[in-house]
């Protein structure tokens, strides 16, 4: 499991956009997770829909829907290198 929160970077229009990811309880979802960049200009949450594909669930705008998928990888390689972390 991501730890309660890690660091994450989006690729905004203008660069790099840097903040920090959280595991939330989404209704109607069940685990999400919500990306709140370090200046406060953006917020997003993902979680997976009933087929198991990520979506956005909510945020600001405008948002790139690329950054669904982003964050989606930023989040399965955290997970990844913790249950490496974990089995050593």
């Amino acid at each position: 499991m991501m730890n309660e929160q890690t660091e994450a970077v989006l690729t905004g229009s203008d660069g790099p956009i840097d903040g920090i990811v959280s595991v939330i309880a989404q209704e109607g979802y069940g685990e999400g997770y919500i990306f709140r960049s370090i200046d406060g200009t953006l917020e997003l949450i993902i979680a997976r829909n009933e087929r198991g594909y990520w979506e956005r669930v909510a945020g600001s705008e405008p948002y790139f829907s690329g950054w669904v998928d982003e964050l989606a990888e930023q989040i399965n390689n955290n997970k990844q290198t913790l249950q490496w972390i974990t089995e050593k």
